[in-house]
């Protein structure tokens, strides 16, 4: 296996596990506002991304030259969730007030 074929492998099982917790979160906690399991979620996953994504501390490093400050990383955060929001099948719902019907 490539190392990029591995690197999707590991992006998709976590991706996955993730779900999966916040299904059993769901169903462990039967009055709980999955809005509430949902922001848990993701506030756990931008605490990790942003512990993941900070700069070594060599200046001239290339690899994080597009996380070298808090900003930049604020904006690689919001590029990738942008891509992960409309990539997914929920993105779009019946239920929006943005369709029409006819």
């Amino acid at each position: 296996m490539s190392a990029a074929d591995e690197d999707a492998a590991i992006f998709n099982t976590v991706a996955e596990q993730v779900v999966e917790m916040g299904n059993r979160a769901a169903e462990d906690h039967e009055d709980a506002d999955l809005w509430d399991i949902a922001s848990g979620i993701l506030a756990g996953a931008v605490q990790f991304w942003l512990y993941a994504r900070q700069p070594c501390g060599d200046s001239s490093c290339e690899s994080c030259s597009e996380v070298s400050t808090a900003e930049q990383r604020m904006r690689k955060l919001r590029d990738e969730l942008h891509e992960f929001a409309e990539s997914s099948e929920y993105y779009h719902t019946p239920n929006d007030a943005n369709v029409g019907t006819a």
